[in-house]
């Protein structure tokens, strides 16, 4: 992890999805936004759709996020020379987290946050807008969490341990 005890860095945390257009867009902005500037999102997929779902960027809009630099792209960005390192890489659906992942410059703390497609939901704009919300919900009551580690004092393998506790404790719970 590039940001060790006593940095005064920003954490950067990459999101990843396999379409880069929905879950790892909305982590991506909410953590920017709820961060402040301590933590930064990222996001990429393994097979970028190449757009994001506009459902995404309402919800970002509703929650008062900047949503004008967002964009569907490929996780080879990060694995680039001179690419941002980053901190954190964390895995917002099953199918991403079981892929076979690039080598990430840094060797940053790894994670899986598995939570439901929301662009998976069927039926009218506002059934679908609630399957979004209901997600924006869960990455938000994770990223609270993750924001109240102390990554100025603690060391990666505790991160590690945080992050997959965070998954455990704030989960989806199943619609009857």
């Amino acid at each position: 992890m590039s940001v060790q005890p006593g940095s005064c860095s920003a954490v950067n945390v990459l999101f990843l999805c396999t379409h880069n257009s929905a879950r790892s867009i909305l982590a991506e902005g909410l953590a920017t936004k709820l961060g402040e500037g301590r933590l930064i999102g990222h996001s990429a997929g393994s097979h970028p759709s190449g757009t994001v779902n506009r459902h995404a960027l309402e919800t970002l809009r509703e929650r008062g996020c900047h949503v004008a630099a967002l964009r569907s792209k490929s996780w080879e960005e990060f694995v680039q020379p001179g690419a941002i390192p980053m901190d954190i890489v964390i895995a917002v659906c099953d199918s991403a987290a079981r892929e076979a992942c690039p080598v990430w410059p840094g060797a940053p703390v790894t994670a899986n946050w598995a939570c439901r497609d929301p662009s998976a939901a069927s039926g009218d704009d506002r059934t679908i807008a609630l399957a979004f919300r209901h997600t924006a919900d869960l990455i938000t009551g994770r990223l609270w969490r993750l924001l109240s580690i102390p990554f100025d004092t603690v060391p990666p393998a505790v991160i590690a341990d945080e992050l997959t506790a965070i998954a455990r404790e704030i989960s989806e719970v199943e619609k009857p």
